[in-house]
């Protein structure tokens, strides 16, 4: 099969088809709908294809049928109408006065006055102006208006470590989407992209006849790449790259519906040919660690929580659900989904190596100063060397200075001795499960490795000297058991930490069925 151009950072849909760049082809969802509904809102994590797909739609309501041949949408689509499209994108730069988004937004509104040929009259209120131009674009082209808008969100998220500017940012967004209503008559679809989903009442006020998407397990892939996409559309990459490595990588976002991969992170993988944190590394969540850290969150629970349609959409300026955020920007997916009685619940977890890999890189180093590099501590699991993992261990904690005790409240929860230790392994993208069910209970941590299984529990001892109460609770409840038939050797890891000391105290192996410890 002939190779293409990948088509790294391109978001129109006219470069790539013109370009002859590879096209994994979504028209069909635009189809549905169109035909289906007027209103739509989605939300997905950045880099997953929003913008893209938003310019697809520009180009089928402008009519321009040569960029769709071969495509699902040519059969499909009446090209003898052509609708005038409005576009609003607030994909580019960072705004961060609320001076600084009306400009934004009257620059907006300025530019597709004169693409669509038509005067704004001069207005103070940049909701007058929106409604002057749809109007004005349906009385010049005889049709009724296509409104897209690109990261409605954008100019909040980008602010929420500073709540009174979010808030201010919230307001002027409001007051342009409210137009949306109050114009439907002259109004043929309507497609809201952004990451969060703010609840209706604050951000799209009197809007709610919007149909949110996002976790229609129909349109589950109508952004990133399926197994299937990659298998077809993209075969002539695959030569020379591990089929599974692949998916343990970067597969495994879901929206109820079929999984997907990051696009970036795929066409990024085909040009570099080499397994790295592409998606990740393009942008630094600072924020979302800080508020890790100042909610003490028990990282190895970051892999179990579980969150119901109420807590998933609990997202704004005011109040930020940690589910929320964490699901909505792409740290954590739906894993399972457990109905019964009218409730759902969905279990949440990361969606594959890369994440798990990448974020708890980013919590370690945030919550340790001077942490190791990762390779060294790589090694000593793969040779199975606990004398080693143990003197690796101490010297971590060992390396976070006296001031951060000192400065940092996180140090003095219990969770944190524990959360550094898990992120550490975490970081390695090693085969992990927090909060492992047993029928005697819940293993702190499970690390399953080629050549053995570890099983971990965590204590926190008020003194200076060791207990032995982590490694009894291992072997009194039997949490070996569970493993046992796995056919690889199971070792029971007892680990104590000192709040006192500031470091692990007690750090006892057991290899499961020899009943002595190991030196």
């Amino acid at each position: 099969m002939q190779r293409r151009k990948l088509p790294i950072g391109i978001q129109t849909f006219r470069e790539i088809r013109e370009e002859g760049c590879y096209y994994v082809d979504k028209t069909p969802y635009a189809i549905r709908l169109i035909e289906q509904g007027k209103h739509y809102f989605l939300s997905r994590p950045r880099r997953f294809g929003k913008s893209l797909f938003l310019d697809t739609l520009a180009e089928l309501f402008s009519g321009n049928r040569a960029l769709f041949e071969g495509l699902y949408a040519e059969a499909h689509w009446d090209w003898s109408v052509r609708y005038p499209v409005i576009r609003i994108s607030f994909a580019a730069g960072r705004l961060e006065t609320r001076e600084a988004l009306e400009a934004h937004i009257a620059a907006e509104l300025e530019g597709n006055a004169q693409r669509l040929g038509v005067m704004l009259a001069d207005a103070a209120d940049s909701h007058l102006r929106f409604r002057a131009l749809i109007q004005a674009a349906v009385a010049r082209h005889g049709q009724r208006a296509v409104v897209l808008i690109d990261e409605y969100d954008k100019p909040i998220l980008d602010n929420l470590g500073d709540k009174a500017v979010a808030a201010a940012m919230r307001e002027g967004l409001r007051n342009l989407y409210s137009v949306l209503k109050d114009q439907d008559a002259h109004l043929r679809f309507v497609f809201l992209t952004g990451v969060s989903k703010f609840s209706k009442v604050s951000i799209f006020s009197g809007l709610n006849n919007l149909n949110d998407i996002t976790l229609d397990a129909r349109y589950s892939a109508i952004c990133g790449y399926t197994d299937e996409d990659i298998d077809t559309v993209f075969a002539p990459e695959l030569e020379g790259l591990d089929r599974e490595e692949i998916r343990r990588w970067y597969n495994g976002y879901g929206w109820l519906g079929e999984r997907v991969y990051n696009p970036f992170d795929l066409l990024l993988l085909f040009d570099k040919r080499s397994y790295r944190a592409w998606w990740f590394e393009t942008g630094t969540p600072t924020f979302l660690i800080e508020l890790l850290k100042e909610r003490h969150t028990f990282t190895p629970k970051l892999d179990t929580l579980v969150a119901d349609d109420q807590l998933l959409g609990a997202f704004d300026v005011e109040y930020i659900a940690t589910e929320a955020i964490l699901w909505q920007t792409g740290y954590l997916t739906i894993v399972d989904v457990e109905s019964a009685g009218g409730i759902t619940e969905y279990r949440l977890g990361y969606p594959n190596r890369e994440v798990e890999s990448a974020f708890n890189t980013a919590l370690l180093r945030a919550w340790v100063p001077q942490a190791p590099m990762p390779l060294a501590l790589y090694k000593k699991f793969a040779a199975l060397d606990f004398d080693a993992l143990k003197t690796h261990f101490e010297s971590l904690y060992a390396s976070i200075p006296a001031d951060w005790y000192r400065n940092n409240p996180i140090t003095q929860y219990e969770g944190y001795w524990a959360s550094v230790f898990y992120s550490h392994i975490a970081s390695l993208g090693l085969d992990l499960t927090p909060e492992d069910v047993t029928n005697q209970g819940r293993i702190d941590l499970t690390l399953k490795l080629d050549a053995a299984i570890v099983v971990i529990e965590f204590k926190r001892i008020a003194g200076k000297e060791p207990t032995g109460e982590a490694i009894a609770q291992l072997k009194a409840r039997g949490y070996a058991d569970k493993y046992r038939a796995d056919g690889r050797p199971v070792y029971l890891l007892g680990v104590e930490f000192s709040a006192e000391r500031r470091n692990v105290v007690g750090w006892d192996v057991v290899k499961d069925g020899s009943g002595n410890p190991m030196h």
